[in-house]
Formats: C-alpha cells, sequence, structure tokens
C-alpha cells in the first residue's frame, strides 16, 4: 500500500463520513439544532470527497506527462485522462481488482505503477501480452518471431534537441499503428523476453530516450492503474516549453 494522494482522499472520505455519522446516531432529534461547526464541515465536505473518490477510483483520473519517453505521442505537459474502469474496477488505496472487465491489449498506452517504486506512475505503451516472445536489438523489435515493419515518416526535432533530429517512424505493432522515434548514431540494448502469465512487457515510443521494460523488466498486472484515453490540457512552461498548448487539447492515443 502506497500513502498517496488517493490515500489521503480516501481517510478524509472516511473520517467526515464517520463524524457526520456518528453525529445523526448520537444527537438523535437533536441533530435537528445548530451543529456544532466540526460536523457541519463534515456534512458538507463528505460528499464531495466521496465523489471524487469515486470517480478518480472508477472512472477516470488525470495525470501529468513529466518526460519525453513517449514522444511523439505524448508531450512533455500534456495532461491526459485515464480510463480506470477498462481493465477492470479496483478498490481505492487497496488496488485489488473486484470486477473483471476486459484485460490489456497490445498497442494500449498504459498508465502503471512503477514495479521498482509502486509510489512512482509510469506511462508507456504495451508491446507484449502474456505468451508473447520479445526481442529487441538496438533499434529493431521483433514480436512473436515478427520484425515489425516501419515506414519513415521524416525528420522530428525535440523542443529540447538542437541536433541531429529524431527520426520519425510509423511502427506497426501486429496490426496497431502507432508513431515512434529513433535517435541517430546511439546504440541500444539488446534483450529478449516471454512474457509470463499476469505480466506485461512496456515501452516508451522514444525508443532511445525511454527508461522501460528493455531495463527494468515486466510489469505485473496489479500494478496496472489504466489505460490513457486523451489530453485534455498541455502546458510546459519549463525548459523549452512554450507554456499554453491549445492545439493538444483533444489528441487521443494511437
Amino acid at each position: 500500500m502506497d500513502f498517496d494522494l488517493e490515500f489521503w482522499l480516501g481517510s478524509a472520505t472516511a473520517v467526515t463520513g464517520v463524524i457526520w455519522l456518528l453525529y445523526a446516531l448520537l444527537a438523535g432529534k437533536k441533530a435537528e439544532a445548530a451543529e456544532p461547526i466540526l460536523v457541519e464541515y463534515a456534512r458538507s465536505f463528505f460528499p464531495v470527497l466521496l465523489a471524487v473518490l469515486l470517480l478518480r477510483s472508477f472512472v477516470a483520473e488525470p495525470f501529468r506527462i513529466p518526460s519525453g519517453s513517449m514522444l511523439p505521442t505524448l508531450e512533455i505537459g500534456d495532461f491526459i485522462l485515464v480510463n480506470k474502469f477498462a481493465y477492470g474496477l479496483r478498490l481505492p488505496i487497496l488496488h485489488t481488482k473486484v470486477v473483471e472487465i476486459g484485460d490489456p491489449q497490445r498497442g494500449d498506452v498504459v498508465v502503471f505503477r512503477f514495479p521498482g517504486n509502486p509510489k512512482i506512475d509510469y506511462i508507456k505503451r504495451l508491446i507484449g501480452v502474456p505468451g508473447d516472445v520479445v526481442s529487441w536489438n538496438d533499434k529493431t523489435l521483433t514480436v512473436n518471431g515478427v520484425a515489425l515493419n516501419r515506414d519513415a515518416m521524416g525528420d522530428y526535432l525535440r523542443p529540447d534537441q538542437q541536433t541531429p533530429p529524431s527520426i520519425h517512424l510509423k511502427e506497426d505493432l501486429l496490426g496497431v499503428p502507432h508513431d515512434i522515434l529513433v535517435t541517430p548514431g546511439r546504440v541500444g540494448p539488446t534483450g529478449s523476453v516471454t512474457v509470463p502469465p499476469g505480466h506485461y512487457f512496456m515501452m516508451g515510443d522514444n525508443r532511445d530516450n525511454s527508461n522501460d521494460g528493455r531495463m527494468w523488466g515486466l510489469v505485473p498486472e496489479d500494478n496496472v492503474v489504466g489505460k490513457a484515453t486523451i489530453v485534455w490540457m498541455h502546458m510546459n512552461f519549463g525548459g523549452e516549453g512554450k507554456g499554453f498548448n491549445f492545439s493538444r487539447i483533444g489528441s487521443a492515443m494511437h
């Protein structure tokens, strides 16, 4: 269990609910009189906190993209909505799945709790599902014996990059096309993995600038948070950021 925002939100909801309930039970008819200020605040905040907790836990949760590992799909400063029920309903705080709805699919952009530190949320693209054999050699990626086809889309100059530009490619992940970047002259890692049941293999779209499964391994199913769906705001005032970029609003994950 990680003591994050969800923990404090759940705790505040429980405390305000208990205060309101205890006062109603113990005060009886006297509850119709003027309430103590603490009870008044609890009664006012409890339904709001409960609604936020339920929406955040079971419907959608906002996240901010802090790095360029998912360029060109996601930019630094993108604020995205994550569908929390796409892969099943989980209890808040405990993260225990209580309702099965669907499984992560190859090609999904997924938010998950980093296996090395569950307090940190990562976002990557799902490359290998259970049973897949994934191999990588520098800039070549093979899934189940198929070397993924890539079409050149031209140069891509990141806001924080001067020269040389990255190469923008359209990659076909066994029927799921998506954009990736590779950096000329930078040698990538080599390795292979057979994805076991209950685990997933993730990689960033910015292949030569991503700390992903090639370095630290697999993501357990219990660490999956949800499916990234859409950019609802972009704001980046740091580095080469240009503040608000309203053209990013509404960008869907592909």
